[in-house]
């Protein structure tokens, strides 16, 4: 064997290790970068589902179904609705009707924005984006609140008066607002109205303390002369009552109906918007209903049961059930594809969001989302 003296064994040594250091910069040039994009970008259309153990907004590629990144969010989330552009997810944080917390999200950066304290609001629960501004309830106050991001105020709430409101949907042209309240088992329906005539003076407006009408006021204590009330808009609300416990809901597609289905009676209630009156009520035994959901087309419903885990199939037309299918142990969250072909629901007691065939009406695949909840399509623009 070949004997080296000392000094050629350090420089050996010290070639080698000069070597493996290069190759260890080269290794974790390559590597490094890869690393810091494990978390694939968020596809221009997402699928959004929110995890009420893990506390995360998970965001999903519709195509794999793989969850590609998750968003810490606050402690009892619920729902969750997307910006027109895609670009920014806000999320409800509940607590029962105790808290007051939404959370806004970067679906792009796939981070946390600082987020938004909605006091005097409390309990923050249905959320949805019209109009370039968030709209939620506030169950603990029993209020319907919209938000400005371009202010980044809270410009309009209206009270309803009714106990856990719930649920929210807002019409395109943002002139009709509509809610569950399911302690008080109704529907609210806000709608913007235009006044023409003026309020009526104040009590006594007319009576000065001597019994002579104040200087510039008419004899009979009206407006001042000349005095012309202008139109004005104000907000009118009828309230409607449906099955017990009713609280998730939707507009069919046409703008026609709302239907509710009744957690606690099983009591589907379809309302004609027209004419503000209950259409019908159908006795769908659909116990425990969470969530409902026109297709697409407007052809079928679909109901969730938090309580049995079975997704009921209804023809809207005909008001007859089609099929009901087990997706798990409780289903609650339900979206569905723009082309009708899918549908997701969120089972919380099962940690996963099932997808549904809507052709087959069968169940084809779970997606890993522990207490899987609210859920919301994100379409970057």
């Amino acid at each position: 064997m070949k004997k080296f003296a000392q000094p050629q064994i350090s420089k050996a040594i010290k070639t080698g290790m000069a070597r493996l250091a290069a190759a260890s910069f080269l290794f974790m040039a390559l590597v490094y970068p890869s690393a810091q994009c494990i978390a694939q970008a968020t596809p221009k259309r997402a699928l959004l589902a929110l995890s009420k153990n893990d506390h995360v907004l998970a965001i999903i590629d519709p195509v794999s179904l793989k969850v590609i990144a998750t968003v810490p969010v606050g402690s009892d989330p619920h729902e969750v609705i997307a910006s027109a552009d895609g670009k920014t997810a806000y999320v409800t944080i509940y607590g029962g009707g105790s808290l007051h917390e939404l959370n806004v999200i970067d679906l792009v950066g796939q981070k946390a924005l600082p987020s938004l304290d909605t006091k005097p609001f409390m309990g923050p629960h249905g959320i949805t984006f019209v109009g370039g501004k968030v709209w939620f309830t506030a169950e603990g106050t029993k209020t319907v609140v919209r938000y400005d991001p371009a202010t980044g105020k809270f410009d309009w709430c209206m009270g309803t008066g009714q106990n856990r409101t719930h649920m929210v949907y807002v019409t395109p042209d943002m002139k009709r607002v509509y809610t569950t309240n399911v302690s008080s088992a109704t529907v609210s329906i806000l709608v913007d109205t235009l006044i023409q005539g003026g309020f009526g003076p104040p009590p006594g407006a007319g009576n000065s303390p001597q019994g002579a009408p104040p200087a510039g006021s008419s004899p009979q204590g009206g407006p001042p002369p000349g005095f012309r009330p202008q139109p004005h808009s104000d907000w009118i609300q009828t309230v409607i009552p449906v099955g017990k416990g009713s609280e998730g809901f939707d507009v069919s597609p046409d703008g026609k109906e709302l239907w509710t289905a009744g957690a606690d009676d099983g009591i589907i209630t379809v309302i004609d918007l027209a004419t503000k009156q209950v259409k019908a009520s159908i006795d769908a035994k659909v116990n425990g209903a969470n969530r409902l959901k026109f297709t697409p087309d407007g052809k079928r419903v679909l109901v969730s049961s938090l309580r049995t885990g079975d997704l009921f199939v209804l023809d809207a037309a005909t008001h007859k059930l089609i099929k009901t299918l087990s997706t798990g142990r409780g289903g609650a969250g339900i979206l569905v594809d723009d082309d009708g072909s899918r549908a997701f629901i969120g089972c919380t007691g099962d940690n996963y969001v099932a997808v549904v065939d809507l052709k087959t009406l069968t169940v084809t695949g779970h997606i890993d989302v522990k207490g899987a909840d609210g859920l919301a399509w994100a379409v970057r623009q």
